[in-house]
C-alpha cells in the first residue's frame, strides 16, 4: 500500500507537469529558440543564433511527438553543426563582404587638397576635406592654390606632394 501511494503521488507530480506541457513541447523549444535570437540581437556574433537553431531543431523532433532525451539530443546535434560549419562559413563571407573603413586621419591619406600658403619642408597649410590642416612636403615647395594629394599623415601634420595630372 505505501509503494502504491507514493507512486501514485509521483505520478501526480509528473502528471501536473505532463498535462502542463503535453502535446506543447514543441512551443517550449520555439520560445527558447526566440529568446536565443533575441541574446543574438545584441550580441551579434551568431553563436546564439546557431543554438536558436537547435532549439528549433528540438522543437521538430517534438513537433513529431520524440521522447525529450532524443528532443535534447537532436537539440544539441544541430545546435554543434551549426556551430561548428554555418557559423564559421557565415562569419568569413560577413567579413570578407564589407571592405575595411578607415577612420580618423588615416581616412585622409590618398585625398586631394588645395594649398592655402606655401607648403615646403618646414611646414604650411591645406585645406583638406573642409578643414585646415598643417602640412609639409618631403622636397617640393608647393604654392598657394596648387592641387596636393596627402600621402600620410604624421601627428596632426599632413604630408603632401603635388598631384600629378593623369595622362599629362
Amino acid at each position: 500500500m505505501t509503494e502504491r501511494t507514493s507512486a501514485s503521488a509521483a505520478d501526480s507530480n509528473e502528471g501536473w507537469w505532463g498535462q502542463v506541457l503535453e502535446g506543447r513541447a514543441w512551443m517550449v523549444w520555439l520560445g527558447v529558440a526566440l529568446v536565443l535570437v533575441a541574446i543574438e540581437a545584441v550580441t551579434v556574433d551568431l553563436t546564439f543564433l546557431m543554438i536558436a537553431g537547435g532549439a528549433v531543431g528540438g522543437s521538430l523532433a517534438a513537433a513529431f511527438g520524440a521522447p525529450p532525451v532524443v528532443q535534447a539530443i537532436v537539440a544539441a546535434l544541430v545546435a554543434i553543426a551549426l556551430l561548428a560549419i554555418v557559423r564559421p562559413w557565415l562569419k568569413q563571407r560577413f567579413q570578407s563582404s564589407s571592405p575595411q573603413q578607415l577612420m580618423g586621419a588615416a581616412a585622409h591619406v590618398g585625398r586631394s587638397a588645395v594649398a592655402i600658403d606655401r607648403v615646403n619642408p618646414a611646414g604650411g597649410q591645406v585645406k583638406l576635406a573642409g578643414e585646415t590642416w598643417s602640412a609639409r612636403t618631403l622636397g617640393d615647395d608647393i604654392e598657394p592654390g596648387e592641387e596636393v594629394v596627402v600621402d600620410s599623415i604624421d601627428g596632426a601634420t599632413a604630408i603632401v606632394s603635388r598631384a600629378r595630372l593623369v595622362g599629362g
